[in-house]
């Protein structure tokens, strides 16, 4: 099971839209980076939006069963003698934190990231997949029973 944890992201959104002409996200204050989730088999799947971003600079972390995603977009170095006519392209750090349920394996998760954006797989762990228990009967008959 996957949870969100950022109820104000919508407020967030709103006032990044209001103030479009400011920097980005800072290391003490990140913006959220848009993402779905989902279950697909025997895993949950997690896409992070982050055009423009290095894949040098994203670092992933698990600690207990907090997901944490941080990235950095930098400007690009266009040199001295440039002078910018626009400048609406976002830049700066990105961070989110999932917190995952007891019934993911946190130890045998992968990350891909390819045209700006970073798949994380998280499989299910062992222990919570649907598994056969046999029951006796009085007889010594066993029947095999999906839990």
């Amino acid at each position: 099971m996957l949870m969100r944890t950022d109820p104000f992201r919508e407020f967030d959104r709103l006032a990044q839209s209001a103030f479009a002409g400011f920097p980005s996200g800072t290391w003490s204050r990140p913006t959220a980076m848009p993402m779905d989730a989902y279950r697909h088999g025997e895993e949950f799947v997690v896409e992070f939006d982050l055009p423009g971003v290095d894949p040098s600079a994203v670092d992933l972390a698990v600690e207990r069963n907090v997901l944490t995603v941080k990235a950095e977009r930098r400007p690009g170095d266009r040199g001295d003698d440039v002078e910018m006519v626009a400048s609406e392209r976002s830049h700066g750090a990105y961070s989110r934190q999932l917190f995952l349920g007891e019934n993911l394996d946190t130890d045998r998760i992968t990350a891909h990231y390819d045209a700006g954006v970073l798949t994380v797989r998280i499989p299910v762990a062992e222990r919570a997949k649907a598994r056969s228990i046999s029951v006796e009967h009085g007889t010594g008959d066993r029947k095999e029973i999906e839990v």
